[in-house]
Order: C-alpha cells, then structure tokens, then sequence
C-alpha cells in the first residue's frame, strides 16, 4: 500500500496545479484587455455607436471575456456604456467626481490619458466582486471622437 502514497501525492499536486492554472486563466491579462478594447473600437467604426453602444451594454453579449467588459465614457465623463450589468445604472451618468478608495479621481484620470495620448493605461484601485477586496485596476482606454471605450483588469 505504501507504493502507492506517492502516486496519490502526485496526482493530488497535479489536480492542485491544474485548477491553480485554470484560476490564474479566468483572470483576463493586458493583452486580452487590449484586444477586446481594439475589437470594441472596431466594432464601433463597421456599427456606428448607437448599435455598438447597445451591444456594450448587454451582459451577455460579445464584449464580455471572463472578468472584462466595455465601459464608455464621453469626453464630460458621462457613462454611455457598460457591460457590467451591476453597473447599468450608471448609464447616462456623469461620473466625471468618481473616486477610488484612495481618492483618485477615475474617469478624469481616463480622459486626461486619452487627451495626451489618445489611448493608454490608468491605475487606481477598485473592489474585486470575486474577493470583495480593493485591489490594484489598470484600465485601457482608447479615444474614439468625442468619448472614450475602455475596459480593465486587476492586477
């Protein structure tokens, strides 16, 4: 029976390493952020906003990947778009005074990076519905016209 301890510990470890790969592949990385942003943009310019907006806004439609989803804010910080559906009620919203626990100011910080860069990163902290923790969030954020499609991830 002992012969076969350490072929039960191996499997154990294997199955513990296998569902820490799955857990760390749920979490979306930058790349997979910049990509769903730069398929949004691109949706936007074949659609025209007001289809695209609505396709942003629906829960369970193409722009929602694992732990993202499109957000949009004009150039006022008025939420046009999300795809959080918790946050619907945003929409139509100006967020511009909207603070991270630490005080950054969020939406100014977006729209300060696309005025100087036209796209870009901002970090600032934000609660993670899956810890319930602030953690660190860094959204990507391109400027499209007057208003701004984005989308982050925890750190």
């Amino acid at each position: 029976m002992n012969r076969f301890i350490p072929k039960i510990s191996l499997l154990v470890m294997t199955a513990l390493l296998a569902t820490s790969a799955y857990a760390a592949n749920e979490r979306a990385s930058a790349d997979d952020c910049v990509a769903l942003v730069k398929k949004a943009v691109a949706y936007v310019k074949a659609n025209g906003k007001d289809k695209a907006f609505a396709e942003f806004n629906n829960p369970k439609g193409q722009f929602i990947d694992r732990n993202l989803y499109i957000f949009v804010y004009d150039l006022n910080g008025v939420n046009l778009a999300i795809g959080n559906g918790n946050a619907s009620k945003m929409v139509g919203k100006n967020l511009l005074d909207m603070r991270d626990a630490e005080g950054t100011y969020i939406i100014k910080g977006f729209i300060q990076t696309v005025k100087t860069k036209n796209q870009g990163w901002f970090d600032y902290k934000w609660p993670n519905p899956v810890t319930n923790a602030i953690e660190e969030k860094s959204s990507y954020i391109e400027k499209v016209d007057d208003y701004m499609v984005g989308a982050g991830i925890y750190k």
